[in-house]
């Protein structure tokens, strides 16, 4: 019985050492990220997201990546300053769900482009504005544009274009209120904040 103890008691502490080491690795986000030359001291991305094309992902400062995303930025992302990408989102700047069914081997037209892209991929830049909140489980699809502010449920499909402030929800995604109402509520029992978040999204609207 002891040694069947001594063994389970080694083997809980390997298994501690070994999942501080994995956090240490893939899932402790650092401050400070350079991209094409420009230094983004306030920008973190977790190393277990994954990002292909990364040269065509266009990041301003202070934004937040989090833990277990994909971002595929063959046709341009770029997001905004103070942004915060949280886990296990997806913002991808083409799709292939088209191809796969009228695809060149099928349909008999020519072959794919030297880059591997096809006519019937879907292919749109992405922009996501500054201050921008997207929330856990969420798709950024293909030609999506989100102005400043903006606040994504967890869980949502977004596709389309929307202004500033929007907060949306569901699957597809829609308009379902302005982050200002609520951010009013909180600014009125907090009215020291009131200066600094009117410097960059400007004055409440009235009710």
């Amino acid at each position: 019985m002891s040694s069947i103890s001594l063994s389970l008691r080694l083997r809980a502490v390997v298994n501690r050492l070994r999942r501080r080491l994995w956090h240490a690795l893939f899932f402790r986000t650092l401050f400070g990220e350079v991209q094409q030359g420009r230094a983004l001291p306030l920008t973190r991305i977790s190393p277990s997201t994954c990002i292909e094309h990364e040269d065509r992902l266009v990041l301003e400062d202070d934004v937040f990546i989090g833990h277990l995303n994909f971002i595929e930025a063959s046709s341009g992302i770029r997001i905004g300053r103070g942004t915060q990408v949280t886990n296990f989102i997806s913002i991808v700047s083409h799709s292939t769900h088209r191809s796969v069914r009228v695809a060149a081997r099928l349909s008999g037209v020519p072959e794919a482009a030297a880059d591997g892209s096809l006519p019937s991929d879907i292919r749109a830049p992405i922009d996501i504005g500054a201050h921008c909140f997207i929330g856990p489980h969420s798709v950024i699809e293909a030609g999506t544009r989100l102005g400043k502010g903006c606040l994504v449920a967890a869980g949502s499909r977004v596709r389309g274009e929307f202004g500033d402030f929007a907060v949306l929800a569901g699957n597809p995604a829609q308009l379902v209120g302005d982050t200002r109402t609520q951010d009013a509520r909180w600014l009125a029992e907090h009215p020291e904040y009131r200066a600094a978040y009117a410097s960059w999204a400007g004055q409440l609207p009235t009710a």
